[in-house]
C-alpha cells in the first residue's frame, strides 16, 4: 500500500480506482492539513515555544515525504563546516533504527562509529560513514540532541537532517530542499498527497535548494528562476551526479558492459534507476522506504542471477546480512552545490 501511495502522489493521470482513492483520502488530508496549520500558527505566535542552545544551528529539510537529496546535502554542509574549523554535530531523528530514539545516541564521533545500520537507521549510519570528522546523534527530540551536542560534545554547530518541521528547535539558517522534477507532488498534504504541510510554509525557509537528479539541468534551472521570482528568496541549484558504482564489500568498480538488476528502498526509486546504464538494466524491484532487509530478501534477489545494484543508503543496511557468493554494488552520487554561497550569501 505504501508503494502504491508513493506512486499515487505523483500521478499525472488517474484511472477509475485512483479517483475512488482520491475521494477516500480527501477528508483525512483536510484534517491533517488543519492540524499542521494550527501547529504552525501556535509556533508563529510564540504560544508553542522554540528553544535554542548557545550554538549555530542549520536545518536541512523538505516539505514532502520521500527522498529529495537532503541527506547528501546535510553531509556536504557538515563536512564543509568541519573542514573550516567548526566542531559539528549532525542531529537525526533516527527513523527506522532499532535504538530507543527517546534517548540521545551518539552514532559516531571523531573516534569512530558506535552502532551498525540496523541499530542506527540507514540515514544516520550513512552520514556517519560519510562524515568521519563529525558527530552524528539520533533522538526524536532535536532539542535534547542539540543540548547533548553542546554540553557533552562541546559542539559549536548543529546540522539538522530532515528538520524543517521540527520547529521546537530554533535555527539560524533554515534550508528547504525541493526536487526539481517531483516538486510538491499533487499539491495535497498527506495522505492524499506527499506534502507534510501546505506549500504556503515555504515562507519559513531562509534559502531553497533545488535538487536536479537528471542528466539535463535545463528544466531545473528554469524552476530555480521560478522559485526565486515567486518567493523572493535565494535559490541554489544542486546537481546530483553519479560518481561510481562499486562493490559494497571489496570496493571494486562495476565492470563495464555488464547486465545488472537494481533494487532499492527509497522514496523515489525511479530517479535512482535513471542514473544506471539503461542498456544493461535488466529489471528492478522496489521495497518500501526505509525497509529493513532480511536474509530472505537477499535470497530472493539472488535468484535474478544478475549482478545486483542498489543505493548507498540501502547498502549500509545489507552489511549485517550474509552476502557470500552474491555480488552487490552501490551507486555513489555526488552533489554539485555551491556550499560556500549557500551558507554565506545573504
Amino acid at each position: 500500500m505504501k508503494i502504491y501511495l508513493t506512486k499515487f502522489h505523483y500521478k499525472k493521470k488517474y484511472k477509475f480506482i485512483d479517483y475512488m482513492i482520491y475521494i477516500l483520502l480527501l477528508v483525512p488530508s483536510w484534517i491533517y492539513s488543519a492540524i499542521t496549520e494550527v501547529r504552525n500558527f501556535l509556533y508563529k505566535r510564540n504560544i508553542l515555544k522554540s528553544t535554542k542552545p548557545d550554538m549555530y544551528i542549520i536545518s536541512v529539510g523538505n516539505l514532502t515525504t520521500g527522498g529529495t537529496g537532503k541527506t547528501p546535502i546535510t553531509a556536504e554542509i557538515a563536512n564543509y563546516l568541519t573542514n573550516n574549523g567548526r566542531k559539528v554535530s549532525i542531529l537525526s531523528r533516527g527513523y527506522g533504527g532499532g535504538l530507543n530514539n527517546k534517548e540521545v545516541h551518539v552514532i559516531s564521533d571523531e573516534n569512530g562509529i558506535n552502532y551498525n545500520a540496523k541499530e542506527a537507521g540507514d540515514e544516520p549510519f550513512w552520514l556517519a560513514k560519510n562524515c568521519v570528522k563529525t558527530a552524528v546523534l539520533t533522538c526524536s527530540s532535536r532539542v535534547k540532541a542539540a543540548e547533548y551536542a553542546k554540553n557533552i560534545l562541546s559542539s559549536d554547530t548543529a546540522v539538522l537532517d530532515d528538520g524543517f518541521q521540527h520547529q521546537k528547535l530554533k535555527r539560524d539558517l533554515n534550508i528547504l530542499v525541493v526536487d526539481s522534477e517531483k516538486k510538491f507532488s499533487n499539491g495535497h498534504v498527506l495522505p492524499l498527497g506527499a506534502l507534510r504541510e501546505s506549500k504556503r510554509n515555504i515562507q519559513r525557509a531562509d534559502k531553497i535548494v533545488v535538487v536536479n537528479k537528471n542528466f539535463d539541468d535545463k528544466s531545473a534551472k528554469v524552476y530555480v528562476d521560478e522559485l526565486k521570482n515567486k518567493y523572493k528568496k535565494p535559490v541554489f541549484l544542486c546537481n546530483m551526479k553519479p560518481e561510481k558504482i562499486y562493490n559494497i564489500e571489496t570496493e571494486e568498480i562495476f565492470p563495464e558492459n555488464t547486465e545488472m538488476f537494481a533494487f532499492c528502498a527509497i522514496g523515489q526509486p525511479e530517479q535512482f534507476y535513471n542514473f544506471l546504464p539503461q542498456n544493461y538494466l535488466c529489471g528492478t524491484k522496489n521495497f518500501p522506504d526505509h525497509h529493513i532487509y532480511t536474509q530472505e530478501d537477499i535470497e530472493i534477489l539472488a535468484k535474478y542471477n544478475k549482478i545486483l545494484v542498489t543505493t548507498e543508503k540501502d547498502a549500509v543496511k545489507l552489511k549485517t546480512l550474509d552476502l557470500k557468493n552474491i555480488n552487490i554494488y552501490a551507486l555513489k552520487l555526488k552533489p554539485e552545490l555551491d556550499i560556500e554561497g549557500l551558507l554565506n550569501e545573504k
